[in-house]
């Protein structure tokens, strides 16, 4: 009965279906899994260009918003400074008690008055001019707050872009050091090789794994930052990619001439481009215009030591008689001259001051800085660039040639090692170099106190990665 036909008909029939049972299971699990697949690479958003985070930074960065913000209502500051004072009404009517007697020469007696107030005749002007300069001074606030912030958004675009290339060049070398290892296992298990090789290849992988971990959570920290300027949330933050053109930003005009090329660098002048700074910079401006608001602040100050200054004009009815009732009301400065707020308003004034020479300080100091390094980087970068035998297939090729002439046995392994070390940090160290001089010329543009919304995309056309 053991192996009798109807049992062994029984157990090929189990078979089958056990087998078809798990290659129904195995079909159905792949398209589950490619489904899913599909559905994440669906949800997942294009890749970012920087034109497109300066789009979003212009239109819904929070900060930028908050400046607007404050210019709408310094513009309704200026409305209230510009209005006059409101005109104030009485009406009194003086009568006998209704239930007494009358009493001989005292009659009903009503009297109107308006009151007209004459401050702003000498206190409306100050107010206006002030007015006038804190809105001048909110507008260049809010052009300053846009490109500051379109500036943070390229340093952090770029970091992002360079944690993304470390990541991949990180575990491309893994993936390469597996196969190290593999080979080396395989040798040491036919005996042709010692055992200490497969050991210091698997460290060497270890040790690479751990990088790639670091710039996995260096790369989520990055794109985290970059969501703040994007306004995605912080969930599908990590579906954030990067494309970035490959090659070097040309400087601004001004600073290298049209005719020259990129390598040669046509420079106008570091005195120049501080002038066109200092009449650039939003910044700078603002500063000037809050010094004007506190000059028209300590002028409206003086002003306010004569207050509730007003002139009365009305009438008065008594017996049957009207009378015109008019005067003036003059308030006499004996205790309060408003010398306190004179002084207030004239520290003021030289605090601002003194804040714009700072400023004006710093911008120079900034855009020579900016200018130097976008020049040394953009030297280096050109030539990098122009380079016909390519850094970085160069690096491939030493990897390459070593790996094979360690399978030849003509080198160690630790030669292989190292060259598989400086294939990684030649390709960080290129794409460091690169990424480095689009933000000089970035800082550059800013520096001048340039529009990187509107100049960044003229420096250079937008070549996603491959």
């Amino acid at each position: 009965m053991k192996n009798s036909p109807a049992r062994l008909v029984c157990n090929s029939i189990l078979s089958d279906a056990r087998h078809h049972y798990v290659r129904r299971y195995a079909i159905v699990l792949t398209v589950a899994l490619g489904a899913t697949a599909i559905s994440m690479q669906a949800q997942a958003p294009p890749p970012l260009t920087l034109r497109a985070v300066l789009d979003s930074v212009a239109a819904r960065y929070p900060l930028v918003l908050a400046a607007q913000a404050r210019l709408r209502a310094a513009r309704g500051s200026r409305v209230t400074a510009g209005a006059f004072g409101n005109p104030i009404v009485s009406y009194q009517d003086d009568r006998p008690p209704a239930r007494s007697a009358p009493i001989p020469g005292v009659d009903r007696e009503r009297t109107t008055t308006v009151t007209l107030p004459l401050e702003p005749l000498y206190q409306r002007g100050p107010r206006v001019r002030r007015a006038d300069a804190e809105v001048r001074a909110a507008t260049e606030d809010a052009v300053a707050a846009r490109r500051r912030a379109a500036l943070e958004a390229t340093r952090a675009f770029y970091r992002t872009a360079l944690a993304q290339v470390g990541v991949a060049t990180t575990r491309d070398l893994v993936v390469w050091l597996d196969t190290l290892v593999a080979y080396n296992r395989s040798r040491a298990q036919q005996g042709v090789a010692a055992e200490a090789d497969l050991i210091r290849s698997q460290l060497e992988r270890d040790r690479a794994a751990a990088d790639a971990t670091i710039q996995d959570a260096e790369l989520a920290q990055a794109k985290a930052e970059l969501s703040t300027f994007v306004g995605t949330s912080p969930a599908t933050a990590g579906l954030l990619s990067i494309a970035v053109d490959e090659r070097p930003l040309v400087l601004p005009r001004g600073v290298v001439s049209s005719a020259s090329s990129p390598s040669m660098l046509g420079v106008t002048g570091g005195a120049t481009l501080q002038s066109q700074a200092l009449m650039g910079r939003a910044e700078v401006r603002s500063a000037r215009e809050r010094v004007a608001a506190a000059n028209a602040g300590v002028s409206s100050e003086y002003t306010m030591i004569f207050r509730q200054l007003g002139a009365t004009f009305g009438t008065r009815q008594r017996a049957g008689v009207t009378s015109v009732i008019a005067g003036v009301t003059l308030p006499i400065p004996l205790f309060d001259p408003n010398r306190g707020e004179i002084a207030r308003a004239s520290a003021e004034r030289d605090a601002a001051t003194y804040e714009l020479a700072a400023e004006e300080r710093s911008v120079t100091a900034e855009v020579s800085g900016a200018y130097e390094a976008a020049r040394l980087l953009t030297e280096r970068t050109t030539v990098m660039a122009s380079d016909t035998s390519g850094f970085l297939a160069r690096a491939d090729d030493a990897r390459r040639i070593a790996l094979g002439a360690f399978r030849e046995g003509a080198v160690p392994l630790l030669q292989v090692i190292d060259a598989a070390r400086a294939w990684g940090e030649a390709r960080l160290s290129y794409y460091r170099l690169l990424y480095a001089q689009h933000q000089s010329v970035a800082a550059l543009v800013f520096a001048e106190g340039g529009d990187l919304l509107a100049t960044l995309p003229a420096l250079a056309p937008v070549t996603p990665n491959r």
